[in-house]
């Protein structure tokens, strides 16, 4: 699956790239105290609301945490929802905790790892996302749910342009961290969960295949578990006010990138509540015991699906349209739902990200190479990448939530002619 040779510890990394890491880090050094950290901006949200934001801690009573032996399994979440425009200089919600900020991206990090950042190079401290804390909900109608998975190895911040955007345009979103494999997850009782995966993945007789079916099927048990809370919070009054009036649980999709894309088509196949979701990047197919040779397809690759999906694809080596992947491939023969396959030219694994946008800003600071960079993000224009990302997941969910359609995603479009259609 990736073609550059690894340590054993970052092997399954480094070849689940469409399942959720860019990369391994290359020796770099540590950079000298007083030198400036580098900064960088979420862009701005385009839809008419502005956000609101607020985090929830979710225990699940009855299931061991798949990774941890001998506690419940915990997850956080965050809701992303449309509010009232907020007053000029209003303070925003920080991107990341400072336990976690501090965290990400250090040397070691599974970020560092994904992103190949130099390590404590960069300010993520005082990264600001547009939304502000535990403010009311816009009053109206109830309104579509989308939840979010991020890639393997990622937190649930790393998707936050695309999920405030989501928001600022009428929708509920459920960001959702998997614990204990996202780089680093912050619990209310001030532990830093930091990801087990280097350590899983370490080894010469790792059995890469097992390893990510069973960080697949705990995904789904987590994306179900949350499904089941959101019902339980929709009638509480543990949320800000209005936020739990406005979740319609009868309108439910779900987006992920990479491990997250691949956990939103498995999580709408075994759970009839998901009723559309978009898969950016992840891959349907697992690498034989060896880790080179045999494909394992995945449940959902098949037997297919019966609701609408869409395949959002990439330039990178292991990516592409349906027809270069195996477990694509079999999902397309197999689905009997409506579905589409995009490909962004000229982009790579982590465009459909946060890393599009921040990690340019970075570069500029020396923060990240220019080679970490292009193989992160290609040679797409940043801007053009994220209003296509935002504007077909959007275009998608108006479509199956909404009954909005405007035919965007029948095929070629003048506007985006970066988006490659592949009937």
């Amino acid at each position: 699956m990736g073609k550059r040779g690894r340590a054993p510890a970052a092997v399954v990394l480094a070849a689940t790239v469409a399942l959720g890491v860019a990369g391994a880090p290359g020796a770099v050094a540590q950079a000298p105290a007083a030198e400036r950290l580098a900064e960088a901006a979420l862009p701005a949200p385009t839809g008419p609301f502005g956000v609101g934001t607020t985090s929830v801690h979710l225990v699940d009573q009855g299931r061991e945490d798949p990774w941890k032996a001998g506690r419940p399994r915990e997850l956080m979440i965050s809701l992303w929802y449309p509010t009232g425009r907020p007053a000029l200089g209003a303070e925003r919600a920080p991107y990341m905790t400072p336990g976690a900020a501090a965290h990400f991206g250090s040397a070691g990090s599974v970020a560092q790892m994904n992103q190949r950042f130099e390590p404590d190079r960069t300010d993520w401290t005082n990264v600001r996302t547009h939304a502000r804390v535990d403010v009311p909900a816009l009053p109206g109608p109830a309104r579509p749910v989308v939840l979010y998975s991020a890639g393997l190895g990622d937190p649930r911040t790393w998707g936050t342009g695309l999920v405030e955007d989501l928001a600022s345009r009428g929708y509920v979103v459920v960001t959702v961290d998997h614990t204990w494999e996202a780089s680093e997850v912050s619990l209310p009782n001030g532990e830093l969960a930091t990801s087990v995966f280097a350590d899983l993945a370490s080894g010469p007789t790792v059995d890469i295949g097992a390893l990510l079916r069973k960080m697949l099927a705990t995904r789904v048990d987590d994306t179900r578990f949350v499904l089941d809370e959101l019902a339980r919070l929709k009638d509480s009054r543990t949320l800000p006010p209005g936020v739990g009036a406005a979740l319609d649980l009868g309108r439910i999709g779900m987006v992920g990138h990479s491990g997250g894309g691949s956990t939103a088509l498995q999580a709408m196949h075994d759970d009839p509540r998901i009723a559309a979701a978009v898969n950016m990047d992840g891959q349907l197919h697992f690498p034989g015991p060896d880790g080179r040779t045999g494909v394992h397809l995945t449940d959902v690759a098949e037997k297919g699906l019966d609701r609408p999906f869409l395949l959002l694809g990439t330039r990178s080596d292991d990516s592409g349209p349906y027809r270069q992947q195996p477990g694509w491939d079999a999902l397309w023969r197999h689905s009997t739902g409506w579905h589409a396959d995009f490909t962004l030219d000229g982009s790579r694994h982590a465009s459909y990200t946060d890393a599009e946008s921040l990690l340019p800003q970075l570069a500029r600071q020396g923060a990240i190479s220019a080679e970490a960079l292009h193989d992160g993000i290609g040679e797409i224009r940043p801007d053009r990448a994220v209003s296509a990302t935002r504007t077909y997941v959007a275009d998608f969910f108006d479509r199956w939530l909404r009954g909005h359609d405007d035919h965007l995603l029948d095929g070629p479009s003048a506007r985006f002619p970066e988006m490659v259609h592949t009937p």
